[in-house]
Formats: C-alpha cells, sequence, structure tokens
C-alpha cells in the first residue's frame, strides 16, 4: 500500500460548504478556500457549519488514522499484507514509530483547518444574525477536534495567529504549544459547557449535534482531565508542566463531574434511547438509530452527498474505508464442483454485504480477543454481533436472476455446500476432536481443516493467523443497490461511520464511580454496568447462523457481573461494548493500561495452513503515550532547528 501522508501546517485554512437553513437534511456544496470575508455572511457562516460536520469524513472512516486507534492495542496488531502504516503502530519490532510514519498523522491534518473555521462562525455569528443554537454546534466541534488533539499529542496551540482561540486569516509559520492543562480548561471544557447550555435536544438537521452529545464530551473530557491529574503511572506529558489544575480542582472534583454530567444525560436522555439488542445497534438496516450520537455520514443515493465514488474507493479519504484492514482475502476460499475433484472453484465471492465487504488484510485480531475479551459466546450476544464467522457460499449471485450453473459444491470431507450455505466456519471454541490442518493452503486454498461429518472447513479460536481470521461484521458495507447480486464491493462503504453511542455514558459513569464518585441511587458502577450488560443478553437474530433467535440471557449476564468493579472489568466491557470501533487506544492510554493490556498478544504466522500462534512482545515505553507530532508540521514551521526539536514530543526528536 501506498503511504499517504498528510503534511500541514498551522495557519489560516477555511473550507466552507452552504447549508440550507430550513431543511432536517444537511446539504453540502463544496467549494474551493474562501476569502475571509465571506464569514461576515449568513450564508458564509451557515457553510462554514456544515463544513464542520463534513470534516469528520476525512477522521472516521479513514483507514490509516483507524489503524492508529487500534493497531499496538490488545484489540489488533498487522495482518499478512501489512506495510509500515500498520507495521510502525504495532510496537512489535516490525516496525518504528517516528514523526513521519505516525498516522495519528491524519487527525492534526483534519482538525486545526476545522478549529479556525469554527473560530471563524463564533467570531462572525452573532453579527450576521445567526442563533446561539447554531454558534454552539460550531462550539462543540472546536472542543470536540482539541479533546482529540490533546488526548494524542499532549499540548496543543490554542492561538493559530491571531491569538488564542482566535479566527486567522494570515498564513503563520511560527507556532507555540500550551500545555495540557490550558488546552483543557480554554478550550474544551469552556466550548463545551457552552454547548451543553446552548445546543438543542434534539438536533436541527438528522445527525445534528445535541445537548446530549455535548454532555457526552464533557462529561468524557472531565473523566479523561481526572486521570491526566492523578497520573497513576507516572506518565510524562508534554510540553513540561505540573501536573494542577488552573482552576484549583483536584483529580476527584473531576471525577464528580463527570460521573454527574454522565447520569444528568443520562436522565434526560432527549430522542436517544439504547437499541433493544445489541444486533439492532450495528446492522445496517438500522443505521442512524437514535442510539448513535454522532456519526460522519455517507450515502448511496449520490456520489456528490457521499463524498466519493459509489463503484470503486479510492482508499483515500472522504471515504469510508476503514472496514477494509481488517477483512481477510475470502475470496480465496475454494471448493471442488465434482466429488474429489479438483478444488477450483470461488465459492466465496467478493461481495457488498455487512458479512463479507472489500478485503486488504491490513489488520488481524489477535487471539485474545476471542479466548479472553469474547469468551462468552453463547449467552452474550456481542462476539454474534461483532464478528463474521461464517462464511457462506454466494457463487449463485455472480449472474442474479439467473440459476446457477453450479447447484452444488463439494467442500470438506467432499460433503456438498449449497448456495448460502457454511464454506468455512471459524469455531467458537476449541473442539474435543482435533482439527485436521493442512500444511500449506490445502484443499480450501486458505488453510483451513476439517472435522468429521462436516461440509464446512473450520479453523478454531487458536488456530488464527495473521491472514485467515473472523472479519468485523460490525464494520462491513450495507446496500440496497444490488439487485440480487454482488453489488458493488469495490466501493467505499456508503454507511455512516459511527462516532459517539448513548450507551458509552453509562460506561463513562461507571468508570467515574469507580474513581471515587459520589453515586446516585440506582446508579452504582455495577448498576450502570449491568444496564449494557443485561441488554447484551438479549438476541432477537443469530447473526452468523442467519436465523431468528429470541432469547434472553439478561439475568443470567447481570448475575455473573462482578460485586467490586475494577477498571480491568470496564476496560474489558468496553472492548466487548466498541471492538474495532477506534475507541481502544484512547481507553488505553487514559486509563494508563497500555502496556498492561497490550504488551504481549498471540497469533499464528502469514501463511496459509500456518495455524501455530507464538507469543509476540511488544516494547511500550512512557513516551509512547503521546503521539510524534507530525513532521510534515515541523517541516512547515519557520523555526530554527532547536525551536523544532522543543516542538516535538520528547523520544520523538
Amino acid at each position: 500500500m501506498k503511504r499517504v501522508q498528510i503534511k500541514s501546517f498551522i495557519g489560516a485554512a477555511i473550507l466552507a460548504m452552504s447549508v440550507a437553513s430550513c431543511s432536517k437534511i444537511l446539504e453540502e456544496n463544496p467549494r474551493n478556500i474562501f476569502d475571509p470575508t465571506f464569514f461576515k455572511t449568513e450564508n458564509g457562516v451557515l457553510g462554514g457549519l456544515t463544513s464542520q460536520y463534513a470534516h469528520l469524513r476525512y477522521i472516521y472512516g479513514q483507514a490509516y488514522y483507524y489503524n492508529a486507534t487500534q493497531t499496538g492495542t490488545d484489540e489488533a496488531t498487522w495482518g499478512q499484507s501489512a506495510d509500515g502504516n500498520f507495521k510502525d503502530m504495532d510496537f512489535s519490532g516490525v516496525g518504528q514509530l517516528t514523526p513521519t510514519t505516525s498516522r495519528a498523522d491524519v487527525l492534526w491534518g483534519a482538525s486545526f483547518s476545522n478549529i479556525n473555521t469554527a473560530s471563524g462562525i463564533i467570531e462572525n455569528a452573532a453579527a450576521v444574525g445567526i442563533s446561539e443554537a447554531l454558534i454552539a454546534e460550531a462550539r462543540f466541534f472546536r472542543a470536540f477536534d482539541y479533546f482529540h488533539l490533546v488526548q494524542t499529542f499532549g499540548g496543543v496551540p490554542l492561538d493559530l495567529g491571531a491569538g488564542e482561540l482566535r479566527f486567522n486569516t494570515n498564513p503563520v509559520r511560527v507556532s507555540k504549544r500550551n500545555t495540557v492543562p490550558e488546552v483543557y480548561t480554554k478550550a474544551v471544557f469552556p466550548d463545551l459547557l457552552k454547548a451543553v447550555n446552548d445546543l438543542p435536544v434534539a438536533g436541527r438537521v438528522t445527525g445534528g449535534a445535541t445537548k446530549t452529545l455535548a454532555r457526552l464530551y464533557l462529561a468524557k473530557a472531565y473523566l479523561t482531565y481526572g486521570w491526566w491529574l492523578q497520573n497513576p503511572n507516572n506518565i510524562p506529558t508534554y510540553p513540561a508542566t505540573p501536573r494542577t489544575d488552573p482552576d484549583g480542582h483536584d483529580s476527584q472534583w473531576y471525577f464528580q463531574q463527570a460521573y454527574d454530567v454522565a447520569t444528568t444525560a443520562i436522565d434526560n436522555p432527549g430522542p436517544f434511547a439504547l437499541q433493544p439488542t445489541y444486533y439492532d445497534v450495528n446492522v445496517g438496516t438500522n443505521d442512524r438509530n437514535k442510539e448513535i450520537l454522532l456519526y460522519a455520514d455517507h450515502t448511496q443515493t449520490s456520489e456528490f452527498y457521499n463524498g466519493s465514488s459509489l463503484s470503486f474507493g479510492s482508499g483515500g479519504a472522504p471515504d469510508n474505508f476503514a472496514s477494509w484492514m481488517m477483512t481477510w482475502n475470502y475470496p480465496d476460499l475454494r471448493s471442488a464442483t465434482t466429488p474429489g475433484g479438483a478444488a477450483s472453484f470461488a465459492s466465496v465471492l467478493r461481495e457488498a454485504a455487512q458479512p463479507l465487504g472489500r478485503p486488504w488484510v491490513r489488520m488481524a485480531p489477535p487471539i485474545g480477543v476471542f479466548t479472553n475479551t469474547f469468551a462468552d459466546k453463547t449467552l452474550d450476544s456481542r462476539y454474534d454481533g461483532t464478528f463474521t464467522t461464517v462464511y457462506r457460499g454466494n457463487w449463485q449471485k455472480a449472474t442474479p436472476g439467473t440459476p446457477p450453473a453450479q447447484a452444488v459444491v463439494y467442500n470438506a470431507n467432499n460433503l456438498p455446500v449449497s448456495p448460502g450455505e457454511p464454506i468455512l466456519t471459524f469455531l467458537n471454541e476449541e473442539p474435543t476432536v482435533p482439527i485436521t490442518y493442512p500444511s500449506d493452503a490445502g484443499r480450501s486454498n486458505v488453510g483451513a481443516g476439517q472435522l468429521p461429518g462436516r461440509a464446512d472447513y473450520v479453523i478454531s479460536p487458536n488456530g488464527i493467523s495473521r491472514i485467515v481470521y473472523p472479519g468485523l461484521w460490525k464494520l462491513g458495507p450495507y446496500r440496497t443497490d444490488n439487485n440480487g447480486g454482488l453489488g458493488q464491493p469495490n466501493a467505499g462503504s456508503t454507511r455512516p461511520f459511527n462516532i459517539a453511542k448513548f450507551s458509552e455514558l453509562y460506561f463513562i459513569a461507571a468508570e467515574a464511580a469507580v474513581k471515587g464518585a459520589t453515586i446516585k441511587s440506582g446508579k452504582s458502577a455495577r448498576e450502570l454496568l449491568n444496564v449494557i450488560r443485561g441488554r447484551a443478553g438479549k438476541w432477537r437474530w443469530d447473526n452468523n447462523g442467519n436465523t431468528e433467535k429470541v432469547q434472553d440471557n439478561s439475568a443470567t449476564l447481570i448475575a455473573a457481573t462482578p460485586t467490586t468493579i475494577t477498571i480491568d472489568y470496564i476496560l474489558a466491557e468496553r472492548s466487548r461494548e466498541y471492538y474495532g470501533e477506534g475507541y481502544r487506544w484512547f481507553d488505553l492510554i487514559r486509563t494508563q493500561k497500555w502496556n498492561d493490556l497490550a504488551s504481549t498478544y498471540r497469533i499464528a504466522g502469514t501463511a496459509k495452513g500456518d495455524h501455530t500462534p507464538v507469543t509476540v512482545t511488544r516494547t511500550i515505553q512512557p513516551f509512547h503515550y503521546l503521539r510524534p507530532i507530525p513532521q510534515g508540521q515541523i517541516d512547515a514551521l519557520d523555526m530554527s532547528a532547536e525551536e523544532k526539536a522543543a516542538y516535538q514530543n520528547p523520544g520523538y526528536q
């Protein structure tokens, strides 16, 4: 894969789009960079507001940034086809994270121009008659970007050339980084507090910012800053500064604020609510449901509004192509057309369907995901609602409307398989009868094994490798224009990429309670988590069994929740709930558990037929808890070599 670098420097950048203020759907009309006077008009301010939503596509669903939030954690490592974009993020000796190779550059490159646009809206909106509610949308997004930047890089600049949090209209090639406390107390908290106060309960447009969304991020920022002040493992920060709060509060005050804001949002949900089952949260037919507070939107109805091609993905933003990364090359599967014949028939074709999609094999889940995180695959529905573990024959879709020339294929044990039946299954557990694996690609052409009496090829959890592994169903594509065929599997996903969920309020409040917040009746850490765990026990559909399954295991899951909740338990629950959604690196650095939970992992190798897991050790040092400032930013600064070195995070100079 070609390495894609985003080179940027902090200066004046205004990307705006027009919006129809009376519509409930955000309408985008992309333009070139505007003259700053455009923000002196109502259309300019409204266009700037639309660009706040549009910029999400350059971060979320962007696979290189997605990789930076997942690879190197206990949720993901590099896959067989990975290049340096992915290996460098793994810390396992196959690459090196540097200011040039870090893919957190995507966040830096997309955020600062948006922050400056937000400042332009905030400064000019009142003069052109824009309401406080609309201005609050810009305040939310400015805080949103700064919150992600400060978590990722440490202190970042509040002055982009015209003064702190001022709209800058002139290119500037000098920069000074503010400290972490300054970013939180001058930018993140004030903007979010104002957004909570001024945003509407229901969004002005579909997917628009709301009071509940702002409360989620305010609670999360309070929680994260509380951890930063406490600093239990003595992780360094930069620019170097005492771990004291300019407003005189201690970590416990912030944990209490996090709890109070999160529980207030739970008690006052507005139009938002948990979905009845975990399957309902992530199934493509239910996108933009009431649990989703924010998403980077896409659509199959129009390339213009989708922001990218509907037939072929470019492998770059603003495509939503994150789901490709953890999709293995399942079209390599082969079956035979006659009993005992040569296995040369492609029985699982590339398809624009949620269990399948476009394979890139850049990232892979370690074995511990299946043996530890998702140990319960029977009662807890979240495993079934996260992964594709059964790959079914779909060759009949190659010529929709025409009976397939091949009515059945012959698979494992030379047994027949019809369209729609399993060709390959990843088993939930290690079988009592040992699997017969080939030493190479074998008859399946992917190195899968056989069990007596089964027509499907099989791989057990301990046989998962960097080349063959369960796919990430929850992020897979969903389209309604396949017309019975394979559709457009090479296109980027036209689904929205979910960014924020109502369910996370329960986790934030529970974590704050564990950190010492005074709790409300009925909202202890255990009680909050059991709302989520109870939902996880409810089934309405067996995804990988492809059949209705109405079952309620809530009572059993709730009873199994430990009496004493720990941070480790919350992190395990967060991984079960949000696996593969871009949360994990932030969770591990916030709680300073990255080294504890991700310093080793097990996985088999890169060759088909390799089912012998090895233990891999990562070297995660304290300075790695901050990503390097992108080299493109450093190079663009018109500063001395000494000043540039001082601008960079320690360990990366």
